[in-house]
């Protein structure tokens, strides 16, 4: 089965297609662009199919990052797949940054991977030593985080680890790969592997947008005199 997948969660504008049945990468695609992922993606897709000499007709299954990350960018990327799993009568499958990365860490003792969400919180998800959630995603202060760690005995993974591990106040806590990331073909791996939900992927927010409307310059409602 060949699977397309893509991820516009951060500066990335990434696209993969990947074989399932030879654990291949067929073709990528990926612009650091920041901002911008509306207008470039379905030429991103395009490039990454070119690449692997497949045409839509030829993907079998769907795959989209759903963060967290940048409130725009997943949102693009999420609408764009489902809408073109719609148009190829395909499944789609949504993939965490947190499940992405779960596949490459060590078993054997959990792991709380954490990514850096600025403004001194970080997004995080503990693993077990089997890989398996044993908390939902969730955005946190940093210093919540290291307590977490510090109770399950679980070392830290992402961009977020040296964060945390300072917030920990020489808690000890062990920073097993502070570069970790979930790159496109992490996330087309996954996307082959995860079974279809019957429900569309959503994308996972875990805190508000930053932009916030205007309210300084309102004018008050004019009540009509009676």
């Amino acid at each position: 089965m060949i699977t397309l997948a893509i991820d516009t969660s951060a500066r990335l504008c990434a696209a993969c297609v990947y074989d399932a049945a030879h654990e291949a990468v067929l073709g990528q695609a990926i612009e650091d662009i920041g901002r911008g992922h509306a207008e470039r993606l379905f030429p991103v897709i395009d490039q990454a199919l070119g690449a692997a000499s497949t045409a839509y007709d030829d993907i079998g299954r769907l795959g989209v990052c759903i963060g967290p990350g940048s409130f725009t960018g997943v949102r693009v990327g999420v609408s764009a797949m489902r809408g073109l799993a719609l148009a190829l009568s395909r499944p789609v499958v949504g993939i965490s940054v947190f499940e992405a990365q779960i596949p490459d860490v060590p078993r054997g003792r959990p792991v709380l991977i954490v990514q850096d969400a600025r403004r001194g919180e970080v997004y995080a998800q503990l693993f077990d030593g089997k890989g398996a959630a044993v908390s939902a995603p969730a955005a946190m202060p940093c210093e919540a985080a290291a307590d977490l760690a510090r109770k399950h005995g679980a070392f830290l993974l992402g961009s977020g680890a040296r964060l945390v591990a300072k917030a920990g106040e020489g808690a000890a806590l062990e920073v097993a790969d502070h570069d970790a990331k979930a790159d496109i073909v992490r996330i087309a791996r996954c996307a082959a592997e995860k079974q279809p939900s019957e429900d569309a992927p959503k994308p996972l927010y875990l805190r508000g947008a930053d932009a916030k409307p205007q309210t300084g310059f309102a004018l008050p409602r004019q009540v009509p005199a009676s």
